[in-house]
């Protein structure tokens, strides 16, 4: 479940992110292992961390990891771009009880071939509070946090204004609650999990959480080409106040200890999924699961709860 960080947490953050910040801030800057944060974050004379590079670079700017190294935890409170190119693995392991990645300003948040790790004893590998109407997280890996490999509350903005987040090519593990958590936050909420991987979590792999959005609020989201396997809780869990509709497919769940899918106050769609070999196989409550013949649902061990509703159609 989600956790608010106190107010003077952030603002504490938000200081220390903006204690070296130069009048003199440019588009695109570096960081790199040899790197050091006295310099100008120039590719011929890169920054040594992720933090002091989202100091100096413009706002929608982009910060790019030169080569392999770890890079320190980051606060954001601005559009920014943090990226790493094929081959150049930029790590972040978490120094403190703060998450590694906290975001709670900017309207657009890019984070691409980041290895984030919670060892360090970091609470949540990306967390995010009333910020970002679009957030992308691609190409990246979270695990190890006692709290969720993923939190994230958009909400910043016009609430009429649907917040959108992407999530691809990424996988949240051995976290102690959720893989990913999404929560709309003040506003709509739509987006994608797209061949991500949850597994080992305490929590549930995926978690959305409808119940907090807005009066007449609502979360649109799709879940395709994954797994969500061997976590604590479920595999995936939706629960909202009937504002939830959720698309699944080409998704592999299985092996979760509580339930494969739990659905509350919610619609759920199932096309092309393998569910099984979960302590049970869904949990079903006030809801509507739509499910289509070509899912294969078996080997679930306790017998579900609710009834699948099954369509047949492409």
């Amino acid at each position: 479940m989600r956790t608010a960080i106190p107010l003077t947490v952030l603002a504490t953050a938000l200081a220390c992110s903006l204690a070296t910040a130069p009048a003199n801030a440019r588009a695109r800057v570096f960081v790199a292992s040899y790197g050091n944060d006295a310099n100008p974050c120039t590719f011929g004379s890169p920054c040594k961390t992720f933090q002091q590079a989202v100091n100096v670079v413009d706002a929608g700017g982009e910060v790019t990891a030169i080569d392999s190294a770890g890079f320190g935890p980051i606060v954001i409170s601005r559009s920014v771009t943090i990226t790493s190119p094929p081959g150049v693995e930029a790590g972040i392991v978490s120094t403190s009880t703060l998450p590694a990645i906290l975001i709670f300003g900017g309207d657009v948040i890019q984070l691409r071939g980041l290895t984030i790790d919670g060892t360090g004893g970091g609470t949540d590998g990306i967390y995010m509070q009333g910020a970002g109407s679009r957030v992308e997280i691609i190409d990246c890996s979270i695990r190890n946090f006692s709290h969720d490999g993923i939190d994230l509350t958009p909400g910043s903005g016009d609430p009429r204004i649907p917040n959108t987040i992407i999530i691809s090519n990424t996988v949240a593990s051995d976290n102690g609650s959720s893989g990913i958590e999404l929560n709309p936050g003040v506003g709509n909420l739509r987006g994608a999990l797209d061949h991500v991987i949850t597994s080992g979590n305490s929590g549930s792999g995926i978690f959305i959480n409808g119940t907090t959005s807005i009066t007449n609020g609502f979360i649109d989201f799709a879940i395709s080409n994954g797994v969500s396997d061997s976590n604590s809780g479920d595999g995936i869990t939706v629960n909202g106040v009937g504002n939830v509709k959720l698309e699944v497919r080409d998704f592999t769940i299985s092996n979760n200890k509580f339930n494969g899918i739990t659905v509350i106050n919610a619609i759920v769609g199932l096309y092309a999924n393998t569910i099984a070999m979960n302590n049970v196989g869904f949990f079903i409550s006030n809801a509507t699961i739509n499910s289509f013949s070509n899912n294969v649902i078996e080997n679930n061990v306790g017998l579900s709860t609710g009834t699948l509703t099954h369509v047949t159609g492409q």
